[in-house]
């Protein structure tokens, strides 16, 4: 069973950098793209990163070049580093996951992904 949890969100100020993680079990990693959103208040989600099979990174425009994707294989682990943050941050985080074919790409709209964490608070104050 595909399982994925999130860790690492909290409350932090402005200008500060986090680290989130996401801890994955019950499929191949490898085999999976993976992504994160994010989720303001009664807005819908959405993706700010994805990585392809093979690594291959993709970042939302809007997120300004502030957020960096990366995976390590070895440990199942799916990061989403953020730098500079900013109050416009401040929202659930979720990490997402589903079997792809593309070896060097991976999709940033959430209807691909079918299997969600629970997600991660992060609370930016000024």
């Amino acid at each position: 069973q595909v399982h994925l949890a999130e860790s690492g969100g909290g409350s932090i100020e402005a200008g500060g950098s986090l680290t989130l993680s996401c801890a994955t079990s019950g499929f191949s990693f490898t085999l999976y793209c993976m992504a994160w959103f994010r989720q303001f208040p009664e807005k819908q989600r959405e993706g700010v990163a994805a990585i392809a099979r093979d690594g291959t990174p993709r970042h939302s425009s809007s997120v300004g070049g502030r957020f960096t994707i990366s995976k390590d294989n070895a440990k199942n682990t799916l990061y989403l580093q953020i730098d500079n943050l900013e109050p416009g941050d401040t929202a659930m985080y979720y990490c997402a996951a589903n079997p792809c074919d593309w070896l060097n790409w991976a999709p940033l709209g959430p209807d691909f992904y079918h299997s969600w964490g629970q997600g991660t608070p992060v609370t930016v104050s000024s």
